[in-house]
């Protein structure tokens, strides 16, 4: 039989590690091309002969989904891979429509025929969508586990918007690392807190040689998830963030919906600042799909270091980016802050943004007054630079996890806002990790 002509739809991340563990060296498949999506500048390259394989001399070309259906018809391709994350239903059914209707068949790999297998325990932190609270979730189980002896390495879901030869296995255990490895913000946001809080953190494409490389210096391995992807590794533990402030989001978005029906802990987060009736709301749906997972609730209050720029200033909110944009959350820990100090104004950034910063809020304008911090490449960073340069206003809050002014020059007061996961009430991850404990003593 010839080979199946097959297109992997993705956005530098679940697509190659799909294509890593199912496709690479199959010679009932031939992966014409991939396309890509989500992240700005990341079609028109390729994916390399050393990551394709002995099948792929020449590597595989990443192209524009927006060509999906050209692609189809002139490669003449049966099969079509679904394999990135955070979206509505709506619109993974849209894509397979055109899929279809261009004349090739739309699958969705599952979770676990895409799960490696590890040597050492596996603790999983996913989500029910983009800014659950993943990230200090993951900072606060690494916390625990550390504080019992084990040694502990993180491995981050990809973000791979380099050079991919050289993004192979990124190993991050000091600060001077995120310049060794050319990291755009969003990289920073996830890897910084890691490496300051004492946890080496691994990321990169072959997710296969990463974890070759983190079991020869970890007693478990902390997978810590991307939008509200699957885990790439079979997991022990795997813990599940859901978003009160989004109720009904985490049974409409995929594959949000599968990690909350794998789920052995569901952490209903944000209970601070969300009302009763969404937190009931949200309990019932998670039961409604798994009646087992224990549930625990947490919060993340805010600390800053200089309130008295934000009580009766003007101020510029800036966020985390992806929480904006396809996270479609309306406001962030900026916000928050705003609020608790009394800021007199919130300062809209969108009469004022440049370059590539205008163009996400065109992509994405529900974003309001807000500024993501966005920084896919140096034009990025230079462009939000300027936006909040240009930006008339007394102080920039930043809600985003690193100090954005080690990366950019800011000519205003900044305030940074910090958070971290803690749980409220019984059970809490003490409960949970347990038996992780046990086995080390």
């Amino acid at each position: 039989m010839k080979p199946v002509r097959t297109v992997i739809m993705g956005a530098a991340g679940r697509d190659f590690h799909n294509f890593n563990v199912v496709y690479r060296d199959n010679s009932r498949y031939d992966v014409v091309a991939f396309t890509a999506t989500q992240i700005p500048n990341i079609d028109d390259r390729k994916y390399p002969a050393s990551l394709a394989g002995r099948l792929y001399p020449k590597g595989i070309p990443i192209l524009a989904e927006a060509d999906l259906e050209q692609i189809i018809r002139e490669h003449k391709v049966q099969e079509v891979v679904f394999a990135y994350s955070d979206v509505p239903y709506n619109y993974v059914l849209d894509r397979a429509s055109i899929v279809n209707a261009a004349g090739a068949d739309f699958k969705l790999l599952g979770a676990e025929s895409t799960m490696l297998k590890s040597r050492k325990p596996v603790i999983a932190v996913c989500a029910v969508r983009t800014g659950s609270g993943k990230s200090q979730t993951t900072r606060r189980i690494a916390q625990i586990l550390r504080e019992h002896g084990l040694k502990v390495a993180a491995i981050r879901h990809p973000m791979p918007y380099g050079n991919l030869e050289r993004q192979r296995v990124q190993r991050y255990g000091a600060i001077s690392d995120l310049k060794k490895h050319l990291c755009t913000i969003e990289e920073i946001e996830e890897y910084e807190p890691h490496i300051v809080s004492g946890t080496i953190i691994y990321s990169g494409v072959d997710y296969g040689d990463i974890l070759a490389q983190a079991q020869e210096e970890a007693d478990v391995i902390l997978w810590d998830g991307g939008n509200n992807d699957t885990p790439f590794y079979k997991t022990d533990l795997h813990i599940v963030v859901a978003d009160p402030l989004r109720v009904g989001n985490e049974l409409t978005y995929y594959p949000g919906e599968t990690n909350l029906r794998m789920a052995d802990v569901v952490i209903i987060n944000k209970v601070d600042t969300a009302d009763i009736t969404s937190i009931n709301k949200l309990r019932a749906n998670i039961r409604g799909v798994n009646k087992t997972a224990v549930i625990i609730e947490g919060a993340s209050p805010i600390t800053v270091d200089h309130p008295e720029r934000i009580t009766g200033k003007r101020v510029l909110v800036v966020e985390d980016g992806p929480t904006l944009t396809h996270g479609e959350m309306k406001f962030g820990a900026g916000i928050v802050a705003a609020g608790k100090f009394s800021a007199a104004e919130l300062v809209d950034p969108r009469p004022y943004t440049v370059g590539t910063i205008s163009q996400t809020f065109k992509k994405y304008p529900n974003i309001g007054v807000l500024l993501p911090a966005m920084g896919y490449g140096d034009k990025q960073v230079k462009d939000l630079e300027t936006t909040i340069n240009r930006t008339p206003c007394d102080t920039v809050i930043i809600g985003t996890p690193i100090d954005l002014n080690r990366l950019i020059t800011i000519r205003k007061p900044t305030v940074r806002v910090s958070y971290e996961l803690q749980e409220i009430g019984k059970p809490d991850l003490m409960d949970v990790l347990k038996p992780f404990l046990k086995k080390k003593r």
